[in-house]
C-alpha cells in the first residue's frame, strides 16, 4: 500500500479486469518460483517505523504535508492520517555490524526529522498508539490527501457495508462505532522485513509466526486508547477491527480475514499464501496498471492490501524475484534503542526458529502460536504460552530461560558481531527482569498520576528524547 494510485473510482468491469490480471500474474508467480535455482544465501534486513506529529499541548497535529515539505526525505512518508508519518532504512545485509547500521540510519533521519517538525512548532512523537488521541481526531478531513487512502475508505466501508465496531475488553471495555477506516491511524509500528532465500521462505515465514509472541511481548507499548486501559498491546485488536473485511462470500464473516495471524503454517512453499490471496479476498484497488507483466504489479498492490501479522512480500533484485517477510508485530517505540533491541531480538529468534524448523519440523502447533500471540498481545509478560515442549508457562520465565539463549544462536548463526548481540539483548533481558516495556511504564504512570494523558504524554516525550531505554525511566 505504500504507491499511490491513479484515481478513487471503480466500476465493476474494474474489478473484472483486475482479478483477471491477479490470477495472471498468480501464476506467473509460481512458475518463476518453481525455475529459481538455488539463490546465494545473502539475507537483507530493512525497517520502516510510523510516528506521530503531536503539537505543544501532546495532541495530533495533522500538518504531515507541512512537515514533509520542509525535511526532503526521500525515506520519509505521509501515513493514512495527517499526523502520522513513516520512515525507512535502507536494507543491510543481516551480519556483522548490521544492527548497528541500521540503528545510526534511524537515528540520523529520526533525529533531523525532529529538528524540522520542531520549526512547525510540534514534535515528533514514537508510540503505538497516542494516549492523548480522542475519536474525533479520526475523521475524514485528517486523512492525508492521496487517492488510495480515499479509496481504500471507500472500498473496505463497501465491502462490511456497516460502520467500524470496535469491542475491546481488556482491563476496561471499550464499544464504539466509527464511519470511516480512520481508526486504522491509531496504530503505529515497527515493522521489520528480512529477505531469505527462496528455498527456506516459508520455513522462515513460520518460524516467524512462532516468534511472534514473544517479540509483542517485550515491545507492548499501546495499553491505551480513548482513556480506556485494554491490552497490553491494544494496536493488535485495534487494527484488526478497524479493517475488519473478510474474504468472498460466506468468509467474509468467517476466520479468513484481511487482518489477521494468518490461515495457516505455510506448508510447502511461501507461494501458498499468494495462492490464498487470489483464492479467498476479493480485490479492493481494481487500478489498471495496463497488462499483466512479469513485475507482477496487481499481484504486488493486491498483496499490500492484505495485512497479516507476518506478510510475505515480494521484491525484485534487478529482474529476479525475491521473497522478504514483513514483521508487522512490534509497536513503534519507546526510543530507537529499544526499537533496534527489539529488531535484535527478532531477528535472532526467527533465524534461530527458522534452524529449527529445518532440522526438526514443526514443533508448535499454528493453532498454539496463534493463542500464544493474542495471549502476550493482551497480557503482556504476564500471559501463560505453551511453549515448544508442549509445556504451559509464564512468558517472562521462558524468554529470560530459553529464547533468550536461542535469539543469541540465530544472531551467532548471522554473524552478528558478539558486541552486538550482547548489547542490544541485554536491553531486552533487563526489560524483561523489570518487568518494564513501554506499556508497563505507562501503566504505571497513570497509576501513580491519575489519568491525566497529558502529563503521560509530556513525560514519554521527554524521556524519548533523553534515549534512554524504556527500562531505565523513572515513574
Amino acid at each position: 500500500m505504500g504507491q499511490e494510485i491513479a484515481g478513487a473510482n471503480f466500476v465493476s468491469k474494474d474489478f473484472a479486469r483486475f482479478r483477471k490480471h491477479l490470477a495472471d500474474e498468480t501464476q506467473r508467480l509460481e512458475q518463476r518460483f518453481a525455475n529459481t535455482l538455488q539463490q546465494q544465501d545473502i539475507r537483507y534486513a530493512g525497517l520502516e517505523l510510523e510516528a506521530w506529529l503531536i503539537d505543544q499541548t501532546m495532541y495530533p497535529a495533522p500538518i504531515n504535508d507541512a512537515f514533509l515539505s520542509i525535511l526532503h526525505d526521500p525515506m520519509a512518508n505521509a501515513e493514512l492520517a495527517k499526523f502520522n508519518i513513516e520512515f525507512n532504512t535502507e536494507p543491510l545485509p543481516l551480519t556483522h555490524d548490521c544492527l548497528s547500521r541500521l540503528h545510526r540510519q534511524l537515528q540520523n533521519a529520526w533525529s533531523n526529522a525532529s529538528q524540522q517538525a520542531q520549526k512547525l512548532d510540534s514534535e515528533l512523537l514514537m508510540t503505538g498508539i497516542l494516549a492523548t488521541l480522542e475519536q474525533h481526531d479520526l475523521n475524514p478531513l485528517n486523512m492525508s490527501d492521496m487517492n488510495r487512502y480515499r479509496a481504500l475508505n471507500e472500498q473496505i466501508l463497501a465491502s462490511r457495508g456497516q460502520p467500524v465496531r470496535l469491542d475491546i475488553t481488556g482491563e476496561d471495555h471499550l464499544k464504539l462505532s466509527h464511519n470511516d477506516v480512520m481508526l486504522e491511524s491509531a496504530a503505529t509500528s515497527l515493522q521489520l522485513h528480512t529477505q531469505i532465500p527462496l528455498t527456506i521462505a516459508h520455513h522462515f515465514y513460520n518460524a516467524s509466526i512462532m516468534a511472534s509472541a514473544a517479540v509483542v511481548a517485550v515491545s507492548a507499548n499501546s495499553p491505551f486508547l480513548f482513556g480506556h486501559s485494554l491490552w497490553q498491546e491494544t494496536r493488535i485488536p485495534l487494527f484488526e477491527q478497524a479493517i475488519e473485511s473478510g474474504g468472498f462470500d460466506g468468509a467474509s464473516h468467517g476466520p479468513v480475514k484481511r487482518v489477521s495471524f494468518g490461515s495457516d503454517y505455510a506448508r510447502h512453499s511461501i507461494f501458498e499464501c499468494f495462492q490464498e490471496n487470489l483464492d479467498h479476498f476479493p480485490v479492493l484497488l481494481p487500478v489498471d496498471l495496463g497488462e499483466a507483466t512479469d513485475a507482477l504489479e496487481y499481484l504486488r498492490l493486491h498483496n499490500g492490501t492484505i495485512w497479516r501479522w507476518n506478510r510475505p512480500i515480494v521484491g525484485f533484485s534487478g529482474d529476479k524475484p525475491h521473497v522478504r517477510v514483513e514483521h508487522r508485530t512490534p509497536a513503534a517505540g519507546p526510543t530507537v534503542s529499544d526499537m533496534m533491541a527489539n529488531a535484535a531480538f527478532y531477528y535472532g529468534l526467527s533465524h534461530a526458529f527458522c534452524d529449527r524448523l529445518i532440522a526438526r519440523g514443526v514443533e508448535l502447533s499454528f493453532a498454539d502460536a496463534r493463542d500464544n500471540f493474542y495471549k502476550a498481545a493482551r497480557y503482556g509478560l504476564d500471559a501463560h504460552i505453551v511453549d515448544l515442549n508442549g509445556q504451559h508457562q509464564r512468558i517472562q520465565k521462558y524468554i529470560l530461560d530459553e529464547l533468550l539463549p536461542l535469539a543469541a544462536q540465530g544472531l551467532d548463526k548471522l554473524n552478528i558481531e558478539d558486541a552486538e548481540k550482547q548489547h542490544y539483548l541485554s536491553i531486552i533481558e533487563t526489560r524483561v527482569e523489570k518487568h518494564q516495556t513501554g506499556s508497563d511504564w505507562q501503566r504505571a504512570f497513570i497509576n501513580k498520576h491519575g489519568k491525566d494523558f497529558q502529563k503521560l504524554t509530556r513525560q514519554y516525550l521527554f524521556h524519548q528524547q533523553q534515549g534512554e531505554v524504556v527500562s531505565e525511566w523513572p515513574i
